[in-house]
């Protein structure tokens, strides 16, 4: 459902965002709503999408710099899979970070030693941390 010329505080409360958030991606010239003759902002449906768009975003982690890359000085489809590509890239490592953390906690909650200090899987990956 668009909601054509909506408020700022009426587009903050659909995307459960303050309103200072949407000022501030427009300091960063994500957003340029047009304003009225009072200087209030009037949010169009091109405006809406975007805001969509910069919520999905950030939802994937991109940062609003990246995003304005994509949106605005990136026309080109090279530049864009260079930006998405890096961030793919950030988020695979992340993963695997997370995914090493994951089992090493699922070891230590399975694990037969009575005190996992004592796990030699344990301490071998505390002599990795210590050689380095």
């Amino acid at each position: 459902m668009a909601e054509e010329h909506a408020t700022i505080g009426a587009l903050a409360a659909r995307f459960g965002l303050a309103t200072h958030v949407l000022r501030h991606w427009e300091d960063c010239g994500l957003l340029c709503p047009p304003r009225d003759a009072a200087g209030r902002r009037h949010y169009r449906d091109t405006d809406i999408d975007t805001i969509a768009m910069i919520v999905l975003g950030k939802k994937a982690g991109l940062s609003l710099d990246d995003l304005a890359v994509l949106f605005l000085r990136a026309p080109d489809r090279t530049t864009r899979r260079e930006v998405l590509e890096s961030h793919r890239d950030r988020l695979a490592d992340q993963i695997a970070r997370t995914r090493a953390a994951l089992d090493a906690v699922t070891h230590v909650l399975d694990c037969d030693a009575e005190d996992f200090r004592t796990c030699p899987h344990f301490r071998a990956e505390l002599d990795r941390v210590l050689d380095t």
